[in-house]
């Protein structure tokens, strides 16, 4: 395999974000409750997650459930807590198998109690994974992560006793939810929506952006091959010429 690409052969890239979007669409097209859009939706992350460990990717970051998703019917709310504990129960089995470690980020503190427990639980039973990472973004916003980021900023300037923090670019990095992390290489979103929907707001600034009209549901590993490869014929220049 040259150096710098992928095993499928593009060009090497450490991290993918990706929006999952369409799984309502999905079920409305075949007659179905937006919760089975939902539920296929989620047995699609292994497709992709086991794909993109073939592929050499790293780390996989999914935008699971926004800030704003609250705002959706109380019961499709419940049901879609209900799936992250469906998932986090089939799907830990498979992680610690593999040596995926599980993160998280996002407010997860306000997150139903019952997903919650499961959710640290997987997260610490996966800690000392090493073969790639799943980094689900969950009660998520790309706004709320800088006002909490400021917030632990100014919390940290009262205990100084006046002293002036000074922040960089690199030092505001430091207060995100994974700092450690790399910024997604690129960015996919299915379902042929052109925004970015309060996501990673900080971290995609230079990402590459790749969208499919693909529904998340039908979203498999012949869709991510494509993505890479059309991230393989781009040139990334990070502002210079």
């Amino acid at each position: 395999m040259p150096e710098g690409t992928n095993s499928n052969g593009t060009k090497k890239i450490s991290h993918v974000a990706i929006i999952m979007d369409g799984n309502g669409r999905w079920a409305d097209r075949r007659g179905l409750p937006k919760v089975e859009g939902h539920r296929q939706g989620a047995r699609q992350v292994s497709e992709v997650l086991n794909a993109a460990r073939d592929f050499g990717i790293e780390i996989l970051t999914l935008y699971a459930f926004s800030t704003e998703n609250w705002k959706r019917p109380l019961a499709e709310v419940k049901a879609l807590m209900g799936l992250l504990e469906e998932f986090l129960d089939e799907k830990l089995p498979e992680l610690v198998e593999n040596r995926v470690r599980l993160r998280t980020i996002g407010r997860t503190d306000g997150l139903y109690p019952g997903a919650r427990r499961k959710l640290l639980a997987a997260v610490e039973a996966t800690a000392g994974n090493d073969r790639g990472t799943l980094n689900l973004a969950l009660n998520y916003g790309g706004r709320a992560e800088i006002v909490d980021a400021v917030n632990r900023i100014a919390a940290e300037a009262a205990q100084s006793n006046g002293k002036r923090v000074a922040i960089t670019e690199e030092s505001f990095r430091n207060y995100l939810y994974a700092p450690d992390l790399p910024d997604p290489d690129l960015l996919i979103r299915t379902s042929g929506e052109l925004r970015l929907s309060n996501f990673l707001l900080w971290q995609l600034s230079y990402s590459e952006i790749y969208v499919t009209d693909t529904l998340w549901p039908d979203f498999g590993r012949l869709e991510l091959e494509m993505a890479l490869e059309a991230f393989g014929k781009r040139e990334r220049r990070f502002g210079g010429r």
